[in-house]
Protein backbone atom coordinates (compact mmCIF):
# COMPACT_ATOMS: atom_id res chain seq x y z
CA UNK A 1 0.00 0.00 0.00
CA UNK A 2 0.80 3.70 -0.82
CA UNK A 3 0.80 6.43 0.98
CA UNK A 4 -0.65 9.10 -0.59
CA UNK A 5 -0.46 12.96 -0.44
CA UNK A 6 -3.72 14.03 -2.20
CA UNK A 7 -7.14 13.28 -2.49
CA UNK A 8 -6.90 12.67 -6.64
CA UNK A 9 -3.84 10.11 -5.63
CA UNK A 10 -6.17 7.64 -3.72
CA UNK A 11 -9.32 8.19 -6.53
CA UNK A 12 -6.58 6.93 -8.82
CA UNK A 13 -5.02 4.36 -6.73
CA UNK A 14 -8.87 3.17 -6.38
CA UNK A 15 -10.28 3.55 -9.99
CA UNK A 16 -7.13 1.16 -10.89
CA UNK A 17 -8.84 -1.63 -8.07
CA UNK A 18 -12.16 -3.26 -8.07
CA UNK A 19 -15.18 -1.87 -7.26
CA UNK A 20 -15.71 0.21 -3.58
CA UNK A 21 -18.33 0.71 -1.30
CA UNK A 22 -18.82 3.98 0.71
CA UNK A 23 -21.43 5.05 3.56
CA UNK A 24 -21.24 8.81 5.10
CA UNK A 25 -21.67 8.00 9.00
CA UNK A 26 -22.10 10.86 11.84
CA UNK A 27 -18.76 11.13 14.00
CA UNK A 28 -19.56 8.74 17.30
CA UNK A 29 -22.21 6.44 14.97
CA UNK A 30 -21.52 2.75 14.25
CA UNK A 31 -20.86 2.29 10.22
CA UNK A 32 -22.96 -0.64 9.82
CA UNK A 33 -25.83 -0.48 12.69
CA UNK A 34 -28.14 1.85 14.46
CA UNK A 35 -26.64 1.63 18.43
CA UNK A 36 -28.12 4.96 18.98
CA UNK A 37 -32.19 5.23 19.48
CA UNK A 38 -31.62 8.72 17.92
CA UNK A 39 -29.84 7.67 14.91
CA UNK A 40 -32.88 6.99 12.70
CA UNK A 41 -36.48 7.81 12.95
CA UNK A 42 -37.24 4.54 11.56
CA UNK A 43 -38.23 1.04 13.98
CA UNK A 44 -34.66 -0.67 14.84
CA UNK A 45 -34.40 -4.39 15.56
CA UNK A 46 -30.93 -5.56 16.65
CA UNK A 47 -29.97 -2.26 15.63
CA UNK A 48 -30.67 -2.84 12.42
CA UNK A 49 -33.53 -0.53 10.31
CA UNK A 50 -36.61 -2.42 9.69
CA UNK A 51 -36.96 -0.98 6.28
CA UNK A 52 -33.52 -1.22 4.76
CA UNK A 53 -33.82 -5.50 5.37
CA UNK A 54 -37.26 -8.14 5.34
CA UNK A 55 -38.04 -9.01 8.40
CA UNK A 56 -40.31 -11.90 9.05
CA UNK A 57 -43.46 -11.21 10.59
CA UNK A 58 -42.23 -12.38 13.86
CA UNK A 59 -38.98 -9.88 13.28
CA UNK A 60 -36.77 -12.82 14.58
CA UNK A 61 -35.43 -13.58 10.93
CA UNK A 62 -34.08 -11.76 7.84
CA UNK A 63 -35.76 -12.86 4.53
CA UNK A 64 -33.34 -12.92 1.48
CA UNK A 65 -33.98 -9.91 -1.21
CA UNK A 66 -31.54 -8.45 -3.70
CA UNK A 67 -33.39 -5.45 -3.19
CA UNK A 68 -33.27 -4.62 -0.12
CA UNK A 69 -29.93 -4.27 1.78
CA UNK A 70 -27.86 -1.37 3.93
CA UNK A 71 -27.02 1.40 1.63
CA UNK A 72 -23.42 2.05 0.21
CA UNK A 73 -21.92 4.58 -2.55
CA UNK A 74 -19.65 2.91 -5.10
CA UNK A 75 -18.84 6.22 -7.48
CA UNK A 76 -17.49 10.17 -5.86
CA UNK A 77 -20.90 11.97 -7.32
CA UNK A 78 -22.96 9.47 -5.22
CA UNK A 79 -21.07 9.23 -2.36
CA UNK A 80 -20.28 13.48 -2.40
CA UNK A 81 -24.40 13.64 -2.74
CA UNK A 82 -25.14 11.33 0.30
CA UNK A 83 -22.45 13.46 2.91
CA UNK A 84 -23.87 16.64 2.14
CA UNK A 85 -27.51 15.42 3.34
CA UNK A 86 -25.61 13.79 6.32
CA UNK A 87 -24.04 17.34 6.71
CA UNK A 88 -27.04 19.15 6.53
CA UNK A 89 -29.37 17.04 8.60
CA UNK A 90 -26.61 17.13 11.45
CA UNK A 91 -25.16 20.86 11.38
CA UNK A 92 -21.45 21.53 13.30
CA UNK A 93 -21.12 17.11 13.36
CA UNK A 94 -18.36 16.11 11.45
CA UNK A 95 -19.19 13.45 9.07
CA UNK A 96 -16.73 10.37 8.40
CA UNK A 97 -16.29 8.29 5.54
CA UNK A 98 -16.27 4.27 5.83
CA UNK A 99 -15.56 2.32 3.13
CA UNK A 100 -14.74 -1.31 1.68
CA UNK A 101 -12.98 -2.97 -1.76
CA UNK A 102 -15.39 -5.33 -3.47
CA UNK A 103 -12.89 -8.00 -3.37
CA UNK A 104 -12.87 -7.78 0.64
CA UNK A 105 -13.79 -10.97 2.30
CA UNK A 106 -17.53 -9.96 3.08
CA UNK A 107 -19.19 -12.65 5.27
CA UNK A 108 -20.92 -15.89 3.73
CA UNK A 109 -24.95 -14.92 3.17
CA UNK A 110 -24.21 -11.10 2.41
CA UNK A 111 -23.25 -9.67 -0.78
CA UNK A 112 -23.24 -6.17 -2.36
CA UNK A 113 -26.16 -5.75 -5.04
CA UNK A 114 -26.47 -2.84 -7.62
CA UNK A 115 -29.77 -0.87 -6.42
CA UNK A 116 -32.08 -1.95 -9.10
CA UNK A 117 -33.73 1.44 -9.08
CA UNK A 118 -30.28 3.60 -9.54
CA UNK A 119 -30.14 3.68 -13.38
CA UNK A 120 -26.54 4.69 -12.85
CA UNK A 121 -25.32 2.09 -10.57
CA UNK A 122 -23.68 3.69 -8.07
CA UNK A 123 -26.27 2.93 -5.10
CA UNK A 124 -25.52 -0.51 -3.77
CA UNK A 125 -27.51 -2.69 -1.11
CA UNK A 126 -25.47 -4.97 1.15
CA UNK A 127 -27.57 -7.60 0.83
CA UNK A 128 -29.31 -10.86 3.11
CA UNK A 129 -28.51 -13.88 -0.09
CA UNK A 130 -30.02 -16.47 2.58
CA UNK A 131 -32.35 -16.57 5.56
CA UNK A 132 -30.61 -15.79 8.74
CA UNK A 133 -31.95 -14.93 12.77
CA UNK A 134 -31.76 -11.35 12.99
CA UNK A 135 -29.15 -11.30 15.78
CA UNK A 136 -26.77 -13.46 13.40
CA UNK A 137 -27.61 -10.34 10.26
CA UNK A 138 -26.16 -8.10 13.63
CA UNK A 139 -22.82 -10.09 13.96
CA UNK A 140 -22.39 -9.99 9.90
CA UNK A 141 -22.72 -6.00 10.13
CA UNK A 142 -20.39 -5.63 13.43
CA UNK A 143 -17.60 -8.01 10.82
CA UNK A 144 -17.92 -5.85 8.33
CA UNK A 145 -17.96 -2.53 10.24
CA UNK A 146 -14.39 -4.31 11.80
CA UNK A 147 -12.58 -4.21 8.79
CA UNK A 148 -14.28 -0.84 6.73
CA UNK A 149 -11.00 1.50 6.48
CA UNK A 150 -12.31 5.40 7.77
CA UNK A 151 -11.65 9.27 6.49
CA UNK A 152 -12.39 10.99 9.54
CA UNK A 153 -14.37 14.17 8.81
CA UNK A 154 -14.50 13.63 5.11
CA UNK A 155 -15.30 17.33 4.09
CA UNK A 156 -11.77 18.28 2.80
CA UNK A 157 -11.53 14.85 1.40
CA UNK A 158 -14.88 15.39 -0.52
Amino acid sequence: MNQFKTMDDLRVYLNEMNRWFARPIVKGEHPTLYDNPNSSNKELICGIQRDDYIFSVCGNWILPSREHGLSFSSHWQHLKGIYRMKSKRNPGKAVDVYWVLENADIPEGLEFVVDPTDRKNQHYHLCATRRMLATELRSKLEWVADRMSVIYDAQRAL
